[in-house]
């Protein structure tokens, strides 16, 4: 065999075929350098050939094989292979996204440094905490990790404990309390003794029967669902599951929708699984510490890899558990480039390896109840909180009630309560910045973006005008652009308007905003969750980063603004992520001794919806949902795609949509194909868009009609437009 078959990162849907005599069937999935027009590319080979349909004059030869680390094994190529054709993108832009950004460059890895670790010495083990002083809190939050992990932890992982670890660390290390080692990379051994487990919590009696069952279950691929209430210790049902598969000498993949879930629940694996090598997986990450996680997890020296989508692509060589946690998050579907879905793709490789998956969630993606309700997904429920009784929610009822800069008397009359008792609470509102829209009352105009179809959020500690869509900012005016009037007004409440409210009226209280501004800088979020454990805060100001996945046992009281206005939208997935959001941020309060209170303000608190969350009910709800979905026609009984086109022009856009639709229409056996409309935001960054629904009953009618379809559109794409098909929408 004397060529070589080469996905490269370009947006064609082909391999290219090169000459490579010295090839053998041990470098597939090895990157490799090759000529690419007048530039040199790197590339990962797929397969080998005896023949080329090229011409021999055309067929170029590989320049190197790249071996400075092993090729991608077979499953994980099987696995790329699967996403290019599910989700119909060329093949090549899927494999070398897949890899770290170090993997994708040209120059091969040259001596790589060495990581380290940190572990305590003697002097460090005879040091007594209590002697240190109460301020020192970094130092003793390192002593406690380095104490539960006898074999040491890495520096990334310490360094992320708080903004000043760094400097801890040196200062530890200098007064002979710990020492920095380099750390080996020794595989997985399946016959050595089974890792150190440190005790946990008692299991109730719900949890020994989800991991008895789950212990007792059949080898081989099984998909379960774990539908538990929020604090019902659905991640100790992981721990225990993830100990049973390192006892068997197997890795455990833990996905997390989100980076902020990620240093909470790190810590806490950490100390459960002190001599296990666990590694993180994020966008957090630079690019030398994710090369570096993503080659020991390929080595099988991690046995716990914890990380975002991404994540699910890293190669395990003894992969023996995937856990989704938060299965019904959006953060799990790509929404530009390639299109996948994590949780899907996390499925089937869990099938492809014919291992167990379990998928966590206290409000289930609807697709996902779905097969659990009819038998396609095993479930297994927790219907009580862990040592806490759940919150009582309550809904307000703000028609009759009037509003001080968005919040209710009622909501300050609680929050003043619950600042006499010394505990926390949390004023949750999800939309960010002062106000959405800066309007002059005299005329009518508002703060409109030149480039989107949205408006400027007013952010006035920055004295900015914000476009949350495209990044466009600018100063906000003295007048009013249209009439000249100067009496300009922010109109709604954000995050920053509620804070200033809140300090306004209870001047004494220690207030803490974190939205997506407050923790943009690095490490920030790490502070102010110790800010939060350490009550330092009273009250918390925050949007959808506080709801999800956080234990903060002094916060009794959540207090939610502007909920409804998720139910005006024409999304027909709004009122299932609103239910999710409500649930998820109601599941903050009360997780300590006290038993919470939830406080909606609503113009609609006889809204099903509303009721079902104060029934605490996600079962009938969900059900509901399915009855209508299954009527209109709706996912999960209906399978779509969505064709999205954008150019300078919306008429231009629209036409190369149009001229889809027909080509379609020629080919659609079983397919619907809906007339093109403008998107939702119909401009955006400068470009107009707009976009045509595809839909089947059939999943492999309609994916043979997409294979046959994209070609076509690809070949009558032109310049002046951009297009990408979305397989299994979440956005329509």
């Amino acid at each position: 065999m004397s060529f070589i078959r080469v996905a490269l990162d370009v947006p064609l849907p082909t391999l290219f075929d090169y000459r490579a005599a010295a090839a053998t069937r041990d470098n597939i999935g090895a990157r490799v350098l090759v000529p690419f027009g007048k530039t040199i590319a790197v590339g990962v080979i797929i397969e080998l050939a005896s023949t080329t349909s090229l011409p021999p004059q055309r067929v170029r030869s590989v320049l190197s094989i790249l071996r400075d680390v092993p090729p991608l094994p077979a499953d994980i190529l099987g696995l790329l292979k699967f996403c290019s054709e599910y989700y119909h993108h060329p093949l090549g832009a899927v494999v070398l996204n897949a890899l770290p950004t170090r993997l994708r460059q040209r120059h091969a890895l040259k001596g790589e440094k060495a990581a380290h670790h940190y572990r305590l010495t003697g002097a460090g083990l005879a040091v007594d905490a209590e002697t240190l002083p109460r301020r020192a809190t970094i130092k003793l939050e390192l002593l406690r990790l380095l104490r539960a992990a006898k074999a040491g932890i890495d520096e990334t992982t310490l360094r992320a404990v708080a903004p000043r670890a760094a400097a801890a660390l040196k200062t530890m290390t200098e007064q002979g309390w710990i020492e920095r080692v380099a750390c080996t990379r020794e595989p997985l051994q399946s016959d050595a003794a089974a890792p150190r487990v440190a005790p946990g919590p008692a299991l109730t009696d719900e949890q020994v029967t989800a991991v008895d069952t789950l212990r007792n279950a059949d080898a081989g691929f099984a998909p379960w669902l774990l539908h538990g209430v929020t604090g019902s210790g659905k991640t100790e049902v992981y721990l225990q599951l993830v100990a049973d598969t390192l006892a068997r000498g197997k890795q455990a993949l833990l996905l997390v929708p989100e980076i902020n879930l990620t240093p909470q629940l790190e810590a806490r694996v950490r100390t459960r699984f002190p001599d296990t090598r666990l590694v993180a997986l994020h966008s957090g990450l630079n690019e030398s510490e994710r090369l570096h996680n993503w080659l020991a997890a390929q080595s099988g020296a991690a046995g716990i890899v914890l990380g975002t989508r991404l994540a699910v692509f890293t190669p395990l060589p003894e992969l023996g558990l995937i856990i989704v946690d938060e299965e019904q998050d959006a953060s799990f579907k790509q929404t530009d480039g390639l299109r996948y879905s994590a949780r899907d793709l996390a499925l089937w490789r869990a099938k492809q390896r014919a291992i167990p998956i379990m998928l966590g969630s206290a409000t289930p993606a609807l697709e996902t109840f779905h097969k659990a309700l009819n038998g396609s997904y095993r479930m297994l429920v927790l219907t009580r909180r862990v040592n806490a009784m759940p919150p009582v929610i309550e809904c307000i009822d703000t028609r009759r009630e009037p509003l001080i800069d968005g919040m209710s008397q009622a909501l300050l009359n609680a929050l003043r309560i619950t600042l006499k008792r010394s505990e926390q609470s949390l004023v949750f509102i999800n939309r960010r910045g002062f106000a959405p829209v800066l309007i002059c009352p005299s005329c009518g105009w508002t703060s409109g973006c030149g480039r989107c179809s949205a408006k400027l959020v007013l952010h006035l500690q920055d004295q900015r005008l914000r476009c949350h869509h495209c990044g466009h900012q600018e100063r906000i005016p003295t007048a009013c652009p249209q009439c000249g009037n100067q009496d300009l007004k922010p109109l709604g409440q954000g995050t920053q308007r509620i804070e200033g409210a809140l300090a306004r009226i209870f001047p004494a209280a220690r207030i803490l905003r974190i939205d997506r501004d407050s923790t943009r800088r690095k490490d920030s979020w790490q502070e102010m969750r110790r800010q939060i454990h350490a009550q330092e805060v009273d009250i918390l100001v925050g949007t959808q980063i506080l709801a999800k996945g956080h234990d903060f046992p002094q916060l009794n009281l959540v207090g939610v603004v502007n909920a409804d206005s998720s139910l005006y939208s024409t999304d027909f997935r709004a009122s299932e992520r609103l239910f999710a959001r409500l649930t998820q941020v109601a599941g903050r309060a009360g997780r300590g001794a006290s038993r919470g209170r939830v406080m909606i303000q609503t113009d609609f608190p006889a809204h099903a919806l509303y009721q079902a969350l104060r029934r605490d009910d996600y079962p009938a709800f969900a059900r509901e949902l399915l009855a209508e979905r299954r009527q209109a026609g709706f996912p999960p009984f209906m399978y779509q795609a969505v064709l999205r086109a954008e150019a300078s022009r919306l008429e231009t856009a629209l036409e190369f949509l149009l001229h889809a639709a027909r080509d379609g229409a020629k080919m659609a056996g079983g397919v619907t194909i809906y007339d093109p409309v403008p998107a939702g935001m119909p401009r955006r960054a400068g470009l107009e868009r707009a976009q045509l629904t595809v839909q089947s009953r059939s999943r492999p009618a309609l994916h043979a009609f997409l294979g046959a379809w994209r070609a076509r559109v690809d070949h009558a794409a032109g310049r002046k437009v951009r297009w990408a098909l979305d397989v299994d929408p979440l956005e329509l």
